[in-house]
């Protein structure tokens, strides 16, 4: 396989070199592996930390910034951050008011923010803890016990981070993180499998042909595999999934957020494309959009395929959505 890095074993500390030397906004600490806003103390706010594997780009560093993340801790490809830079991430935003440690539904994340948490409380540190768990396809996975976190931790960090944005308390900021998570379902789809620097090539067999229905943002498994189909196909399925489980978030008639998310080697051209046979059937089935997002969020590396989230949003939820953000790779407002 072909990949624009130096070698495997510095491709995080590079890519973190290269965040530093675009945002100066930030303070990049590549050797201790933590991304903070410079004025992340600033304003007596509640700290938003999150993290995770790298790979998935640009979550989690490149949604630091105003409005939503004040700091993120990147861990070795598909490899959970270690509990010293959450606890380090958590000491460099901890400004009086707390901190909210945003989680995916991962074992070495849960585990690792879990530690942090404790260590933080230790030290004098409020904290609190939301699990992001909106994958729809399978209970459990590889590397989970439960559902998936996937697309939903966009919406969670940017609505979360608003309200601590305007000096929201952190139960509160907490609380709202929660109905964001609660009120949000995805289901993703890979036509190609991802290849991990380390490995140099795919990480799983998805023959010509064939795509995986369901697919996690590692590769893991779906619902099952089925012959490649149209676009229009595709999203009838991931459509259908998340509706299906969206039918116990009240307000049944509500509005929706709707993230088209590509997993990293998709283009924006078969993306709005599928977007456009998203939106059909919502407008087919009633539910109102009240916001869109199309492009590339959450990624798995190279992986060919995309992601359907929705969140069903009450009028603070879209306050807070439309709310002015500026990080690397969301802004608008400001």
């Amino acid at each position: 396989m072909k990949m624009l890095i130096n070698s495997p074993e510095t491709v995080v500390a590079d890519a973190l070199r290269g965040v530093a030397a675009a945002h100066p906004e930030l303070n990049v600490d590549v050797e201790r592996r933590v991304v903070v806003r410079r004025d992340a103390r600033e304003g007596g706010r509640v700290g938003l930390v999150s993290g995770g594997g790298s790979g998935h780009e640009p979550l989690h560093a490149g949604f630091v910034g105003y409005g939503m993340l004040s700091a993120a801790c990147p861990g070795d490809v598909f490899t959970s951050p270690v509990p010293d830079q959450m606890l380090r991430a958590a000491s460099a935003v901890e400004a009086g008011q707390g901190v909210l440690f945003v989680v995916k539904n991962y074992t070495g994340d849960v585990l690792n923010f879990q530690m942090a948490a404790e260590l933080a409380e230790e030290d004098g540190v409020r904290v609190e803890r939301v699990l992001v768990n909106d994958d729809v396809a399978v209970t459990d996975s590889l590397y989970t016990a439960g559902r998936r976190g996937t697309g939903a931790t966009l919406f969670v960090e940017k609505i979360a981070g608003a309200a601590a944005e305007e000096g929201a308390p952190l139960e509160q900021v907490a609380a709202i993180a929660r109905r964001v998570n609660e009120s949000s379902r995805s289901f993703g789809v890979a036509l190609s499998p991802c290849s991990t620097p380390a490995k140099g090539g795919p990480t799983f067999d998805l023959p010509n042909g064939e795509m995986e229905l369901g697919v996690g943002i590692h590769g893991e498994p779906g619902r099952e595999r089925r012959a490649m189909m149209p676009a229009r196909a595709i999203a009838e399925v991931a459509v259908s999934a998340v509706l299906d489980e969206l039918v116990e978030v009240a307000p049944a008639d509500g509005p929706v957020l709707t993230l088209v998310n590509g997993m990293g080697a998709t283009p924006l051209l078969e993306l709005y494309g599928f977007h456009a046979e998203v939106a059909r059937l919502l407008e087919a089935r009633g539910v109102p959009v009240a916001r869109t997002l199309v492009g590339n969020y959450v990624t798995s590396l190279d992986m060919a395929g995309c992601s359907v989230t929705l969140c069903r949003a009450d009028a603070e939820m879209l306050r807070l959505w439309d709310a002015p953000v500026q990080t690397a790779a969301l802004r608008w407002g400001r």
